[in-house]
């Protein structure tokens, strides 16, 4: 469900972006995760690296009110600022953000996630992942942001998605940059 209100709050987030130099997804990359969940319809989401609340909010307008995002920020100033931009946008679907480290808090979720969205520290995507493989099932997607410009801080992630046997996995191109696309099998 698009939101025009959701339209405004993004474009005023991109705007901060440029003059905060903030490391939102962006755009260009944003329209790929958007129609990667629209096409997916999960029912429940585990973000990790919520920062100002700019791709939740993505992911949240193209998801029904019966769904729910978790999201994890580790700095608890951006988790407020998130939580007012999440609200302005009027998105239906539940957003839970917590403060704290991502390392410590996915062990303690509850239920399993339908998708992942990795896009916070590169070097611990992998450690990410492992802390929520018990909680994906076969079909839950993991998107993990930045696996161009990034490749070599999370080269560790990207041999395991690849190569483990337990993905299917796949680079998407997109603005000098790309996000890797990893369905459990």
């Amino acid at each position: 469900m698009v939101s025009g209100r959701a339209d405004e709050v993004l474009r005023r987030i991109e705007r901060q972006a440029e003059r905060r130099y903030l490391p939102i997804i962006g755009p260009e990359r944003g329209r790929i995760l958007a129609e990667l969940v629209r096409r997916a319809k999960p029912k429940r989401i585990l973000e990790v690296g919520t920062l100002v609340g700019y791709s939740t909010i993505l992911m949240g307008r193209a998801l029904g009110g019966d769904s729910e995002i978790v999201s994890v920020e580790i700095d608890e100033d951006e988790v407020e600022i998130a939580e007012e931009n999440i609200r302005e946008a009027e998105i239906r679907a539940r957003v839970r953000v917590l403060a704290g480290d991502a390392s410590e808090l996915i062990s303690r979720l509850d239920g399993e996630f339908d998708l992942v969205f990795l896009d916070a520290d590169k070097s611990e995507y992998l450690t990410h992942l492992r802390l929520v493989e018990s909680k994906l099932h076969k079909g839950s997607i993991v998107i993990a942001d930045n696996a161009g410009a990034c490749a070599f801080f999370m080269r560790d992630y990207l041999r395991y998605v690849r190569d483990s046997g337990k993905y299917k996995s796949r680079f998407i191109p997109s603005d000098g940059d790309g996000v890797e696309v990893s369905i459990r099998l």
